[in-house]
């Protein structure tokens, strides 16, 4: 893999970084300091590869040492990871939150008038 190549995949990363966790910095690196917690732990070891693979390939003599299969592996897994999920999927999600807290607030309220009702020996 070439240093550009391998460059392109780390600043891929950083940008789906920034999209998706509203992290700010310049390169990954300091995208993964500022927000690397938010990752799984898996994700967050196979970015700090990628960042430190992407630091290395710029020297001539350490390229030829690096392996493209792990490198494609890890930027593979935080892509996956990292990728917006659809629209649809995001209002789905919106409105099964909205619609889970109308029917906890409907079912603690209902809860109380029947204890009120109780406590007063109306039923």
């Amino acid at each position: 893999m070439g240093v550009t190549t391998v460059q392109q995949m780390a600043d891929r990363v950083a940008a789906l970084m920034e999209q998706r966790l509203n992290v700010g910095g310049k390169g990954l690196r300091e995208k993964l300091k500022r927000g690397g917690r938010r990752l799984p732990r898996k994700i967050r070891r196979e970015a700090e590869y990628l960042a430190e693979v992407a630091e290395l390939a710029l020297h001539p003599k350490v390229q030829l040492m690096l392996d493209d299969a792990r490198i494609a592996a890890a930027y593979d897994a935080c892509v996956k990871y990292l990728n917006p999920i659809g629209a649809a999927q995001r209002m789905k999600g919106a409105l099964i939150g909205v619609g889970g807290s109308i029917a906890f607030a409907l079912l603690a309220v209902s809860a109380g008038l029947i204890g009120v009702m109780v406590w007063r020996g109306l039923i």
